[in-house]
């Protein structure tokens, strides 16, 4: 009787099939690789409106616990959009894109293209998301300004050192979703690691540039507690942050353990 070992997907095949997809991300168009990530940054949008929705519904008559539990994973439904619609999302790339460039088959200045391409696309349907958002959803009933405020006073609040200290676990995190998504064999599978990923790091606090874009810009509309250098603040804490959590710890020690373990 064969052992359970024997249909895990080898790490070389993994390696192999991320290098894969991210050549294909390097080489795609300048408008299609622009195109998909205005999409995701849109798509991820859902996330914290539906967090902003459960704020409303729980409004204080649940426990701390029991709330931020179902918030956190109303967090991670705009993941899985953006994730298994495979949409351009720029904390996966910065795990994924970079494999090629550390195995030599593409160069550091198309990394940052793609970098650049996907960043500034996820921010501006983010941002467009969240005034769509802040605009529609109150007048409909199910959203009250206070969550969107209550939301973004979560990362605002705290210092830029525990921004970027918390913005490299969340990249690190994302990282690995996208090492356990070309792992995983059936769609059930990767649905179920990016919802356990995502919402470990909602649940935490921790900060993603992309989500917590939409969070914020949201915040900054419906409240007077949150300005526009908080914003700044956190989209450069939280984008360094995370470009070290998925490149560091994910990208070079996954590439090395790989490569290292073959020889």
């Amino acid at each position: 009787m064969s052992s359970p070992e024997t249909h895990q997907t080898p790490y070389e095949a993994i390696l192999d099939q991320e290098i894969e997809t991210g050549l294909e991300e390097l080489n795609r168009s300048t408008t299609g690789i622009f195109l998909s990530a205005l999409s995701a940054g849109l798509d991820i949008g859902f996330g914290p409106l539906l967090m902003a929705v459960m704020v409303t519904l729980a409004g204080g008559s649940y426990s701390v616990a029991t709330t931020e539990i179902l918030v956190a994973n109303m967090y991670a439904v705009g993941f899985i959009f953006v994730v298994l619609g495979r949409s351009e999302l720029f904390t996966e790339h910065t795990t994924l894109a970079v494999l090629p460039v550390l195995g030599g088959q593409a160069t550091v200045k198309q990394l940052g293209r793609l970098w650049m391409l996907v960043y500034s696309a996820n921010v501006v349907g983010g941002a467009a998301f969240a005034v769509l958002m802040v605009t529609i959803m109150p007048s409909v009933g199910t959203i009250e300004p206070h969550a969107f405020e209550e939301i973004a006073l979560t990362y605002t609040t705290q210092d830029i050192v525990t921004l970027v200290a918390g913005g490299v676990l969340a990249g690190w995190m994302m990282g690995l979703v996208s090492w356990l998504v070309s792992a995983a064999q059936e769609s059930i599978s990767r649905t179920f690691f990016v919802w356990l990923v995502t919402t470990a790091i909602g649940l935490a606090h921790l900060p993603h540039c992309i989500a917590g874009n939409v969070e914020i810009v949201a915040g900054l509309m419906a409240s007077s507690e949150v300005v526009f250098m908080d914003y700044a603040e956190f989209l450069l804490a939280a984008t360094v942050g995370n470009a070290i959590g998925g490149t560091v710890f994910v990208a070079l020690l996954k590439y090395g353990h790989v490569v290292r373990g073959s020889q």
